[in-house]
């Protein structure tokens, strides 16, 4: 089963995909747009289709003491209208420090700023998507709602 990851932000949405098997996570695209707009929504859609996902995770940013805050309820709108738009599952997972790791994995990567810029977004989506695909496998449940 075909899983999309995506790791939605203020300017950029970082989006993964997982093999058809549904075990490992791959980086795939950055949509640059609004963060959620009718537009990026339309660019998932198509992403979906051409790869036939059968669901979908976006990545919720809780605050470190695991409460909700604005950016929390932006991802959970987001999930919401495109589970109406896609007619899929859309889940929500706990994203917490997912970009601060995929900062800390290109710099190790010794790769340049202005690069890491550029794919930081698809490397947070990689990540939240493939700790999802580890704790199904595991059986977990540490969706975040």
């Amino acid at each position: 089963m075909r899983v999309l990851g995506l790791d939605l932000g203020d300017k950029r949405i970082g989006v993964a995909l997982s093999d058809p098997m549904g075990w490992t996570a791959q980086g795939l695209d950055v949509i640059t747009g609004g963060g959620g707009s009718k537009g990026d929504i339309r660019r998932i859609r198509e992403i979906a289709l051409k790869h036939e996902v059968e669901k979908v995770v976006v990545g919720l940013p809780l605050n470190m003491d695991g409460s909700t805050g604005p950016r929390a309820e932006k991802a959970r709108d987001f999930a919401g209208r495109l589970a109406r738009a896609l007619d899929l599952p859309v889940e929500l997972w706990d994203e917490r420090l997912t970009t601060v790791e995929a900062e800390r994995l290109l710099i190790e990567a010794d790769m340049k700023r202005n690069k890491r810029r550029q794919v930081i977004d698809k490397m947070a989506a990689v990540l939240i998507l493939q700790n999802y695909l580890d704790a199904a496998g595991r059986g977990s449940t540490k969706k975040a709602d």
